[in-house]
């Protein structure tokens, strides 16, 4: 089965076909942080699937030129600076660094490129030029430049490719100068912003005076940098795709030259909104959580990780703390699994098994069918457990169990959990343990499982003697 994906363009699954002729090479961009606040468990949402999106195509042997952008300058930002008397760059670099930190937390891969908007002026200027060489952006009066929905409708181009807008209501000339507005302003955006008063020291100059970008500009002039004029994938939330995605579109096709049946962007991939607790999130409801927010509650990365991928990058879904209590559950059952494969497999090298990789490839070709691929690993795990309890599996079956594992995880991106160092005291109870079995006093052996048990760790007796883990 060949690999299918919703397109948002199209509004339908369809093949994934590179546009390299060989068929190997993949550009993707997905819109990155806007590095203004710590980011929530929403913003990884779409991290995390993008990482996945990544994984899998790595997987199934394509190379992969990953783009995300850091957003640097936009509105929140430049308030927030003023606000503070501080740089630019101490303010947004902060946040950067965080952001990244978080990142790596959830064992998302870093991507290729991380272009900065603050980095790309020249090529921001560059991109409006053209426009306003085709007539399809002007200069308002206050010195700001827009590009015009009408011009580039009576170009014969569409606005409105990602969504369906109505314009019946909307007036011709009608502009907006905000970096974010909802589906009813359909009107011209701004893509240069005359500088004012309140922008302090955060300006560029320009051939239309001091100001600076807007914010839909320079995700297109960074894309079309590092990626081509027309490339394969480009991600992001469902919240991007009006109106910043439409405007992307728009300003990117109405200022190149692209030969027929040519898009700026051939498929267009959006994830679902993230609820928390059943509700949207919200500072005042208390459900409002940034990774350090969950890491604080006693929550790894991985387990965070593990749950924002049980959920179809398309479903909405319900993002909740009895739900990373349930995933610490289930990465300790694979966990286990794992860990006697590892111990019966030794030295041995296998090639992989067949059929676990067969079946995680079936699922996730369809539209990166993550239900069904966890159904598949949660099946091997329990067939695999059956067969170890049963003792049909000696060195190579296990090492080859493992390597099918292994190429699962190479896209799930779940690792091996962080090793425990086991406190002095845990080892001196399961030293008394032992000695107590020795003696027959299991009596004493059950008061010490006890207090294992209480400061957090169980011994599992194997063949090879005592195994001590957390609980």
């Amino acid at each position: 089965m060949a690999l299918q994906l919703f397109n948002t363009l199209t509004r339908k699954v369809e093949r994934f076909i590179p546009l390299d002729p060989a068929g190997r090479h993949v550009g993707m961009y997905c819109c990155g942080p806007t590095v203004h606040d710590f980011a929530h468990i929403g913003n990884f949402r779409t991290f995390v699937f993008t990482d996945l999106l990544r994984r899998y195509l790595e997987f199934r042997g394509l190379d992969v030129l990953h783009v995300m952008n850091i957003t640097d300058v936009e509105d929140k930002i430049i308030k927030r600076v003023h606000q503070q008397q501080t740089t630019l760059k101490d303010y947004t670099g902060k946040y950067e660094a965080e952001f990244l930190k978080d990142f790596d937390a959830l064992q998302c891969k870093r991507p290729h490129i991380l272009p900065h908007a603050t980095e790309h002026i020249p090529e921001i200027i560059a991109l409006i030029e053209k426009l306003l060489a085709r007539g399809i952006a002007y200069q308002a009066a206050d010195g700001s430049v827009y590009f015009s929905i009408e011009k580039y409708r009576g170009c014969g181009c569409k606005y409105g490719q990602l969504v369906n807008l109505n314009f019946d209501g909307m007036r011709v000339g009608d502009r907006v100068a905000s970096d974010e507005y909802e589906k009813e302003s359909v009107a011209d955006f701004a893509l240069w912003k005359q500088r004012v008063p309140e922008d302090g020291t955060v300006f560029w100059r320009s051939p239309w005076g001091e100001g600076r970008p807007g914010w839909h500009i320079e995700c297109s002039a960074m894309s079309i940098k590092h990626l081509g004029e027309s490339f394969d994938l480009h991600l992001g939330g469902e919240d991007l795709m009006f109106p910043h995605h439409e405007d992307e579109i728009a300003q990117s096709e109405g200022a190149l030259n692209l030969p027929a049946g040519r898009r700026f962007v051939e498929h267009w991939m959006h994830g679902s909104h993230l609820l928390v607790e059943g509700k949207k999130m919200s500072k005042s409801l208390g459900n409002f959580f940034t990774l350090r927010d969950l890491l604080a509650k006693g929550f790894s990365g991985r387990e965070i990780r593990y749950l924002l991928l049980t959920a179809h990058y398309r479903a909405q879904f319900n993002f909740t703390l009895d739900g990373l209590a349930a995933a610490r559950v289930a990465l300790a059952r694979i966990d286990e699994c794992v860990g006697k494969l590892r111990e019966l497999a030794g030295a041995a090298s296998m090639p992989p098994g067949p059929e676990l990789p067969l079946q995680f490839t079936k699922a996730m070709d369809d539209d990166l069918n993550v239900s069904a691929a966890w159904g598949a690993v949660f099946d091997w795990v329990t067939e695999t457990n059956k067969k170890l309890a049963a003792g049909q599996l000696k060195g190579p079956q296990a090492a080859a169990a493992l390597e099918a594992w292994k190429r699962v995880d190479e896209v799930f991106g779940l690792g091996s959990p962080p090793s425990d160092d086991v406190p002095p005291e845990v080892l001196a109870l399961v030293e008394e343990r032992q000695a107590a079995r020795k003696a027959k006093d299991f009596k004493r052996s059950d008061v010490v499982r006890d207090q294992l048990k209480a400061l957090g760790w169980v011994v599992e007796d194997t063949a090879k003697g005592p195994r001590v883990k957390r609980i």
